[in-house]
C-alpha cells in the first residue's frame, strides 16, 4: 500500500489534472441527459474546472455542481468534494456542500413533477455517495497531519536528546576542570614554591640546577594545566551547546537554532550581572522549548526590557496553528525558573493570553548578583 502511494506521489500534478479532466468528461458524456447547449457548456465548465481544484476548491465544486442535475453519480463532483475535503478544516462548510450535492442530485431535471417519495430516496442515496470522498478527504488529511506531528515529535526528542548529551559533556568538562584546578594545581604551586625554596637553601650547585629546573618545569606545567581549565571551561567552538554557563551573548544563536519562527528585540543594560544574564538566558530557553512542545505552528517574540531599577524578559507566543499531541514532560521547567527568579530577589509569571497563547515574564533587579 505505501510503495503504491508512493509511486502515485511521484506523478507529476499536471498529468493527474489531465486525466481526471478526461475521465470526468467520458463519464459526462456517457450519463448526461441533457444534451442541450446549454447542458453542455455546463458539463465542459466543470469538467475543466478540475484543473484549478488545488487552488480553488470550493470555486470548483460549485461549478460542478449543475452537472449533478444531469446524471445520478458524476465523478467530476466526487473529485471536487474530495479535493475540497482534504483542504479544508470547516466541518460546517463540508457537511453544506454534501447537502447540496445531495440536493442536485435529487432535483428531477428537467424540471417536471416531482414524485416526493423517489426524490427523498434520491436525496438519501445522494448523501450517502457524497459523504464517502469527504471522509475519505478527511481521512488522507488526518493522516498528514498525524505524520507531520509524528516527525515533529521524533525532531524534538533528538533535539532534547542533543541537549541532554551537551549538559552531561558540560558538567563533565566543568567537574574536571574543578578537579585540575583545586587539587592538581594546588599540587604543582606546592611543588614549585618548594623547589624555589630548596634553590635558595641549597648550597651545591648540582642541587640548585636541580631545584632551578624542577621549578621551572613546575611553572612551566602551572601554565599549561590553567590553559587546559581554560578549554575545558569553554566550548570548543559551540558556545550556546556547550558552555555551561551561558549569557546574553548567547541569546540570538538560542533564538536561532530553536526551531521556532522567534522575533527578538529590545536590550539590557551593559552592567546586567552574570547571574541575571543566565537567568535571562534559562527563562527564554525553557519558554521556547515549551512553544515548540505545545504550541506547534506558532509565533514568538522574546523581548528585553529595563523598568528602572528592574530588568527582564518577556517571551509571548501566539496560539497554535495546528492540534499538538500530548508529550511527557516533567512540569518542572516553570518551577525552576522562578526558584531561579527567587534567588535573585525576583518573579517571574506565566500565563495564557486573551488571545490564546501563552506569555512568561522574568522580572530581576539590575543589582542581581
Amino acid at each position: 500500500m505505501s510503495r503504491a502511494r508512493a509511486v502515485w506521489q511521484r506523478v507529476p500534478a499536471p498529468v493527474v489534472d489531465i486525466v481526471l479532466v478526461a475521465v470526468a468528461a467520458v463519464d459526462v458524456w456517457l450519463n448526461m441527459w441533457d444534451h442541450t447547449r446549454l447542458g453542455v457548456a455546463l458539463a465542459a465548465v466543470g469538467c475543466a474546472a478540475l484543473v484549478f481544484r488545488r487552488r480553488f476548491p470550493l470555486g470548483v465544486f460549485l461549478l460542478t455542481l449543475p452537472i449533478a442535475l444531469m446524471q445520478d453519480v458524476a465523478v467530476v463532483v466526487l473529485v471536487a468534494l474530495f479535493t475540497l475535503a482534504e483542504r479544508s478544516r470547516n466541518r460546517r462548510l463540508l457537511a453544506g456542500c454534501v447537502t447540496l450535492s445531495a440536493v442536485a442530485s435529487s432535483t428531477p431535471w428537467p424540471l417536471a413533477d416531482v414524485d416526493r417519495t423517489m426524490t427523498l430516496v434520491f436525496f438519501v442515496y445522494g448523501l450517502a455517495t457524497a459523504a464517502a470522498p469527504v471522509l475519505f478527504g478527511q481521512l488522507l488529511q488526518a493522516q498528514r497531519d498525524l505524520a507531520r506531528r509524528l516527525a515533529e515529535i521524533e525532531e524534538a526528542r533528538e533535539h532534547e536528546r542533543a541537549l541532554h548529551a551537551q549538559a552531561v559533556l558540560a558538567r563533565e568538562r566543568a567537574q574536571l576542570a574543578r578537579e585540575m584546578h583545586d587539587v592538581v594545581s594546588h599540587q604543582v604551586s606546592l611543588i614549585a614554591v618548594r623547589a624555589g625554596a630548596l634553590q635558595v637553601a641549597a648550597k651545591d650547585a648540582d642541587a640548585k640546577e636541580a631545584a632551578h629546573t624542577i621549578r621551572s618545569l613546575s611553572v612551566t606545567t602551572l601554565d599549561e594545566l590553567r590553559t587546559m581549565v581554560t578549554l575545558l571551561r569553554a566550548s570548543g567552538g559551540h558556545a550556546t551547546e556547550l558552555t555551561p554557563q551561558p549569557t546574553l551573548a548567547d541569546l540570538r544563536k538560542l533564538v536561532e537554532s530553536s526551531g521556532t519562527h522567534v522575533e527578538l528585540s529590545g536590550e539590557l543594560p551593559p552592567n546586567v550581572g552574570t547571574p541575571a544574564q543566565r537567568a535571562v538566558y534559562r527563562t527564554v530557553q525553557e519558554a521556547l522549548t515549551n512553544v515548540r512542545k505545545h504550541a506547534p505552528g506558532a509565533r514568538a517574540c522574546a523581548e528585553l526590557w529595563q523598568d528602572g531599577d528592574d530588568v527582564g524578559v518577556t517571551v509571548t507566543n501566539t496560539a497554535p496553528t495546528r492540534p499538538s499531541l500530548p508529550l511527557p514532560g516533567s512540569q518542572l521547567g516553570l518551577v525552576g525558573l522562578r526558584e531561579r527568579a527567587d534567588i535573585l530577589h525576583g518573579t517571574l509569571e506565566a500565563g495564557p493570553t486573551a488571545e490564546g497563547g501563552y506569555r512568561v515574564r522574568l522580572r530581576i533587579p539590575l543589582s542581581a548578583d
